[in-house]
C-alpha cells in the first residue's frame, strides 16, 4: 500500500493554499508538500495545516544552508504543536551558485554539511524537549551551546518532527539512510532502474552506519504523473511535463540518472540550448524513449495499475497531481484511494 501525497505548484502563494489544502483533504490524500521555492515554505505550511485537520502537510524541501538550523527548529517544532503531529520537515542543499549568489549564504558540502545540519536539528529538538538538559552540539560547521530558559519552548504532545532529505547523488542518498527519516526523490531520477540501481542501494549503505533507535529511512517517489479522465488530457498533460523535464534534464547536476541509460548527449543537448537561449526548441529534444522512463502517463483510472507495476516493493510514497480542473476532483480521489488500497 502506498501512502499518496500532492504537491503544491510552486507559484501558489499564500493566498490560494489554504482553499488548495482543503480540496486536497477532501480528496482523501495521506498528505500535501509545499514548495520553498517562489514562496516561503514555512508559510505555506502554517497556512496549510490551519486550514486543514487530519492530512500531513510537509515542506517537500526547504533550502537548508541559509537558514540557522536554530531558526529552522523553532520554526518546525511550532508548526508540529499547532498541528497535533502532523508537520513534516523536508531539507534540500540547492545548488552552490543558488547559495552564494542568491542568498548571499555560505555554502558547505552537501552530504557532510546536511549531516551536521541534521544533527544540529536533533539536538535543539531533544534540548527543547528536557529543557533541563543543556544544549551542547559542536560540530565542524554549527555550534549551539546555549539555550537559556526564556527562549526555550519546551516539550510539545507530538512526535519529534520527521526530518526528510532531497538526494540525488550518491553521498546525500547514503545520507539519508545514516541520519534522515526518509527523503525525497527528484522527478530526474525516480526511473525504476535508478531506484534499482542507484537510490537503494546507496541508502542502504548508509542505513549500516544508522542509529537503531531511528526506523527505516521512508522513500517517497516524486514522480511526474501525466494524467486526465480522457486521452486528450494525458496527451496534454504529458508535452506539459516534456517541457518540466527537458528544463530540469539542461541541469548537469541532474545528468546521474541520464548516465545511467546511456543518455548524456541529451543532457549536453538541452545544456547547449539553454546556453544558446533556445528555449522553446528544448522539449522537442527530450525523445519519447527518455520521457517514458520519467514519467507516468495514464487515465485516472488506469494510474492504481501503472503505479504499482512501477513502484511497487520500491517505494512507500508517491506524489499524484492535484487536478488542473476541479471538475475532475471526483477521479482523482477514486484514483487516490484505488492507489492508497494497492
Amino acid at each position: 500500500m502506498f501512502e499518496v501525497f500532492a504537491a503544491t505548484p510552486e507559484n501558489l502563494g499564500p493566498e490560494g493554499i489554504g482553499a488548495y489544502a482543503r480540496r486536497v483533504e477532501a480528496m482523501g490524500y495521506d498528505g500535501l508538500f509545499v514548495p520553498d521555492a517562489v514562496h516561503d515554505g514555512f508559510l505555506l505550511a502554517a497556512l496549510a495545516l490551519a486550514a486543514t485537520s487530519h492530512i500531513r502537510v510537509g515542506i517537500s524541501v526547504l533550502v537548508a544552508y541559509p537558514r540557522s538550523p536554530m531558526n529552522v527548529a523553532l520554526a518546525a517544532w511550532d508548526l508540529q504543536k499547532m498541528s497535533g503531529g502532523r508537520f513534516e520537515l523536508g531539507l534540500g542543499t540547492q545548488v552552490r551558485q543558488n547559495i552564494e549568489d542568491r542568498y548571499s549564504a555560505r555554502w558547505l558540502p552537501p552530504a557532510k554539511g546536511m549531516k551536521e545540519y541534521i544533527g544540529a536539528l536533533r539536538a535543539i529538538f531533544r534540548a527543547f524537549r528536557s529543557p533541563r538538559e543543556p544544549l551542547n552540539f559542536v560540530g565542524e560547521y554549527y555550534r549551539f551551546t546555549r539555550l537559556q530558559p526564556f527562549f526555550n519552548p519546551g516539550p510539545i504532545d507530538a512526535p519529534d518532527v520527521p526530518i526528510m532529505l532531497g538526494a540525488v547523488g550518491p553521498k546525500m542518498l547514503a545520507a539519508v539512510g545514516e541520519v534522515a527519516d526518509g527523503m525525497h526523490t527528484h522527478p530526474t531520477n525516480t526511473s525504476t532502474r535508478y531506484l534499482r540501481e542507484a537510490i537503494l542501494p546507496n541508502v542502504a549503505a548508509g542505513v549500516a552506519k544508522r542509529d537503531r533507535t531511528l526506523a527505516k529511512p521512508v522513500i517517497c517517489a516524486n514522480e511526474l504523473v501525466a494524467t486526465g479522465t480522457d486521452a486528450a488530457t494525458v496527451a496534454a498533460e504529458r508535452e506539459r511535463f516534456r517541457g518540466t523535464l527537458a528544463f530540469l534534464f539542461s541541469t548537469p547536476a541532474y545528468w546521474p540518472s541520464l548516465d545511467l541509460f546511456g543518455w548524456k548527449e541529451v543532457g549536453e543537448r538541452l545544456l547547449a540550448f539553454t546556453r544558446e537561449g533556445r528555449w522553446k526548441e528544448m522539449p522537442a529534444a527530450l525523445p519519447d524513449h527518455v520521457l517514458d522512463e520519467f514519467l507516468v502517463s495514464g487515465r485516472y483510472e488506469e494510474l492504481p495499475e501503472a503505479l504499482a507495476t512501477r513502484f511497487g516493493g520500491l517505494v512507500d510514497r508517491i506524489t499524484l497531481t492535484v487536478p488542473l480542473d476541479a471538475n475532475d476532483d471526483a477521479a482523482c480521489a477514486a484514483a487516490v484511494a484505488a492507489i492508497r488500497a494497492i
